[in-house]
């Protein structure tokens, strides 16, 4: 039958069989307790370890363990189980302290930031041990936060006036931030696909052919997220002052419109923007109230960080 076949034949005294007996029916047992004392219990009426087992709901090895433990400790020797040998021990002090200091440093092989497993190599240690030494100090070495210090004085205030045209726009004004995307590649499929029906999916060619270059030009408004595109064959002042001209004709007349737009060449255009506001400058606010247009400057490095990138 093995070694773990039975090798203990059960007797019980009176006072043993009383204390199993209370175990058993003590609702405030734990169940583990309850089984121990109904395997020894039912091994003292002379009942085979298969029949035991089945009763109680155990294997044959438990039910000869505890027929084991009972007979080397008594009833005392249900109630407890034997120690045993600690699992892996925990990392020392020094090998935390190397962790961190080795995550501050520059990772090898021109890497660009320490991965789990290149630091669990280089540690001699589990990826789970760094991870759970990343969490416990803070260090993140997949993560950069950008970050862009201006030198100009009034920066502060130059900030708060763009950030505010976002924040708390002037009332029944049109805010607008405007960008272009030049050189994207406009491509068509060689063949017209087929749409998709039931039991087939939609079809293309896997080659295409070139048409060139375009121009995006887009307007988002802040207020409701809406965006006026237009697509141009080529990215001079002349096309975007035709955009913005689009751009004013979708808006309703009266109202005033301020657009926050960056310091690209082809805004500082003479024919785009007065001459006087042609400078160093990262951006113009344009506001048009009416017939009159007015502008004043961005402020210079007024895209701190990616959680906030006012255009």
């Amino acid at each position: 039958m093995g070694t773990m076949a039975q090798q203990v034949c059960v007797v019980l005294s009176t006072a043993e069989r009383e204390a199993l007996t209370a175990i058993v029916a003590d609702r405030n047992r734990s169940r583990k307790h309850a089984d121990r004392a109904r395997i020894v219990l039912a091994s003292a009426d002379r009942q085979l370890p298969q029949q035991v087992a089945h009763r109680v709901g155990v294997s044959r090895s438990t039910v000869w363990r505890w027929q084991q433990r009972f007979a080397e400790s008594g009833v005392e020797g249900l109630l407890r189980d034997k120690t045993r040998k600690p699992g892996t021990a925990p990392l020392g002090a020094e090998i935390t302290a190397r962790v961190v200091a080795l995550t501050c440093t520059q990772p090898p092989h021109q890497a660009t930031h320490w991965t789990g497993r290149a630091m669990a190599k280089a540690a001699g240690i589990s990826l789970g041990s760094v991870q759970r030494i990343w969490r416990a100090h803070k260090l993140q070495p997949h993560r950069l936060r950008t970050f862009k210090r201006s030198r100009d004085p009034s920066f502060a205030a130059k900030l708060a006036d763009v950030v505010g045209l976002y924040l708390d726009p002037p009332a029944h004004a049109v805010v607008l931030s405007i960008d272009e995307k030049s050189q994207i590649q406009a491509l068509d499929r060689t063949q017209p696909g087929l749409p998709i029906k039931p039991g087939r999916c939609q079809t293309m060619t896997h080659d295409y052919k070139r048409h060139g270059t375009t121009t995006l030009f887009a307007a988002l408004s802040v207020l409701d997220g809406s965006v006026i595109g237009r697509c141009m064959q080529r990215h001079r002042h002349l096309e975007f002052i035709r955009f913005l001209n689009a751009v004013e004709r979708q808006v309703p007349a009266g109202k005033p419109i301020h657009v926050v737009l960056d310091n690209y060449a082809t805004h500082k255009h003479p024919k785009s923007l007065p001459s006087r506001m042609r400078g160093c400058w990262l951006g113009w606010r344009a506001i048009r109230a009416g017939p009159s247009t007015s502008l004043r400057p961005r402020p210079p490095g007024s895209t701190p960080s990616r959680t906030s990138s006012p255009r």
